[in-house]
């Protein structure tokens, strides 16, 4: 087996700001894995507030052997052994991941939602993804939005009420809310989502810091919508303890470090009576394409991540009219574009 990895840049369509951090390009590592003339397509998506970069994950890339390695079918040896070549990484390690399931995929002629058994046409429809901006640029961007059923909206800075004026200004669809741990204190939270819940909004990721884990649980009996852990759940050793304070979990590949994990979580959250939404950050379609595979497994999926972008180099998953679009093709489902 042979690696090989490469920095990439993906370049936003607008400015993307949330609660903490605003930023108009996501730096990437792009990996690919090769063997009996297959190629294995893999990502890693590092917004900066996440701590990895082109250089950790190059850095950590070069650490894996494969001449230590077993059969690369063999996912369930190999990638535990990528995950404890060192803490933390996941993004660089989700990169190995996706790249290993696209070539085994690949070498059995069959994209991983049959592998998996799963029913394409279940797919969801998918949010579209608005930052925090301005109430005009909110309206535009909301029209910009017209083909998708749901719109997904940044808040957690002072202006969360424009936010939600600027949307319903334009458009009566259900709205979707992501905090990042922008609300700091519970009383006021409760009452921001009492305001929410009139106007068209389905559920809130993240109301308050992860470390606010009892404030959160007393938000949870009190909040009149479902609340989604999102900064609280990064990994499998993450979502028993979120039963009671959440109502369910975020799943995000770049977060879980890829698809093995990601799977795992989702049986995991079902077992525990707990809602999954799917999640991204800025990606191309391969990224966006391999969570995909998994999509037809939860209740909502956030997958707009290569939408966002503007210089994406895969053809894969589609959305049309709203919903997610899985191609028959084996692997992740992707091709490089020439």
């Amino acid at each position: 087996m042979k690696l090989r990895f490469y920095p990439y840049t993906l370049e936003l369509r607008h400015a993307f700001t949330l609660a903490t951090s605003s930023r108009t390009s996501t730096p990437a590592m792009m990996v690919e894995v090769e063997r009996d003339g297959v190629i294995g397509y893999g990502e890693a998506a590092m917004p900066p507030y996440l701590g990895e970069s082109q250089e950790t994950a190059a850095a950590f890339l070069s650490k894996v052997d494969w001449d230590k390695l077993p059969d690369p079918f063999q996912l369930e040896e190999i990638l535990p052994a990528i995950d404890a070549l060192a803490p933390g990484h996941p993004a660089a390690k989700a990169a190995i991941d996706i790249a290993l399931h696209d070539w085994v995929g690949k070498k059995c002629g069959a994209p991983w939602f049959r592998l998996w058994g799963l029913d394409a046409t279940k797919a969801p429809v998918t949010s579209f993804t608005i930052g925090i901006d301005l109430p005009d640029v909110v309206r535009q961007k909301t029209r910009e939005a017209e083909a998708y059923k749901i719109i997904k909206v940044k808040l957690g800075r002072e202006n969360d009420r424009a936010m939600i004026a600027a949307i319903r200004d334009v458009t009566d669809k259900p709205i979707t809310v992501d905090a990042n741990q922008g609300w700091t204190q519970r009383d006021e939270a409760l009452r921001m989502i009492e305001w929410l819940a009139v106007r068209g909004v389905l559920f809130v990721e993240q109301p308050m810091p992860r470390a606010q884990r009892a404030d959160t649980a007393w938000l949870r009996e009190r909040s009149p919508l479902p609340l989604i852990a999102d900064e609280s759940c990064q990994r499998l050793t993450d979502v028993a303890a979120l039963r009671g304070v959440f109502d369910g979990i975020s799943i995000k590949l770049m977060k879980c470090t890829g698809l093995r994990e990601a799977h795992q979580m989702i049986l995991l959250a079902r077992a525990l009576g707990l809602k999954v939404m799917l999640g991204c950050m800025t990606e191309t379609s391969c990224a966006i394409s391999a969570a995909a595979q998994l999509s037809p497994l939860v209740d909502w999926a956030d997958l707009d991540g290569a939408l966002l972008i503007k210089n994406d180099l895969f053809d894969g998953a589609r959305i049309i009219e709203g919903k997610i679009s899985l191609p028959n093709r084996p692997g992740i489902g992707i091709v490089k574009r020439t």
